[in-house]
């Protein structure tokens, strides 16, 4: 339930005092900052995503923190400790199941997450006490979220955007090319394994914004976005991070003043800008533009080998 079904809050076009109204109340602090570090650290994760075409692998990570979730409540404990624990943990396996053909890994990965899914339901079915039923779950809110909550995500998201940053281009030249990288000494297997868990704990914090369902939204749609406006890694990772924040921050403001779920909005947003950055492409360059080190050209892994990746 939004403030808005309530009757309390009014869009009055004066938005200064629309904005201190709206900040006056704590839960919306804690939603504006939880949802910074949850933009920031998605952005910059779900780039690498985009890159290395691991959407699947996401869209399954993002799938099991439901019934992880669920089965937190269920057991009484936080809904925040059963995030993270079956999203790192479905990261791992996948992991684990990356060495089998692509066949047979999406196969079974597809398997796994239609049976979580469904025991997810069955949780929330099992817990009488969840609110709104799992509609909160998959679809997010704001209304709940908690300055301890913050403080996890914060220090959480810092570790993620720290590991990131070390293993940050040695993990962007394993992406481009991978056979080069592993020539060149690179430990491509072990980049992708810590990888892997990095985006475990990211969707693990997106999903309390935006919900388990809706976590495209600030994973992958605005990665997406800059990928489609530059091929330049550091614009690129900034255009994603400020894209992601654009989204999170009017999504919380129109889910504030409106009865909708959060989620819509962020991923309404984000799905707007996706679009235009598509037609702005397509008006520049009829033909279409490719990531180099997928078309063929090994000019931008060489430059990350070198440690002269272009910006």
């Amino acid at each position: 339930m939004t403030l808005a079904e309530t009757g309390a809050p009014a869009w009055s076009w004066n938005l200064l005092t629309d904005f201190q109204e709206m900040w006056s109340y704590p839960f919306m602090v804690n939603a504006f900052r939880a949802g910074s570090v949850v933009a920031v650290v998605s952005a910059l994760v779900g780039w690498f995503v985009v890159l290395r075409r691991q959407t699947f692998a996401a869209h399954t990570v993002s799938a099991v923190a439901f019934p992880g979730a669920a089965g937190a409540l269920l057991l009484g404990a936080s809904a925040v400790y059963g995030y993270f624990t079956l999203c790192v943990a479905a990261a791992l396996v996948i992991a684990a199941l990356r060495g089998g053909g692509d066949h047979q890994e999406s196969a079974l990965t597809g398997t796994v997450q239609a049976f979580l899914l469904a025991s997810g339901f069955l949780f929330t079915a099992l817990y009488r006490g969840l609110l709104e039923g799992p509609q909160t779950i998959l679809f997010g809110t704001f209304l709940g979220i908690t300055s301890s909550q913050v403080t996890v995500l914060t220090v959480v998201g810092a570790v993620v955007l720290a590991v990131l940053a070390l293993i940050g281009r040695p993990l962007l030249f394993a992406s481009v090319d991978p056979q080069v990288a592993a020539g060149r000494g690179v430990p491509v297997r072990a980049l992708s394994v810590v990888f892997l868990v990095l985006l475990g704990a990211a969707t693990a914090e997106a999903s309390q914004i935006t919900g388990t369902l809706l976590v495209f939204a600030l994973m992958v749609i605005p990665a997406a976005t800059a990928h489609a406006l530059t091929a330049r890694p550091v614009l690129s990772l900034a255009l994603a991070v400020l894209l992601a924040f654009a989204a999170t921050w009017l999504g919380l403001t129109a889910a504030y003043y409106s009865p909708y779920p959060l989620g819509f909005f962020v991923t309404t947003i984000a799905f707007a800008g996706y679009l235009l950055a598509l037609g702005w492409r397509s008006l520049r360059e009829p033909a279409g533009r490719t990531w180099p080190g997928r078309s063929g050209d090994d000019r931008t892994g060489a430059a990350a080998a070198a440690g002269e990746v272009v910006v």
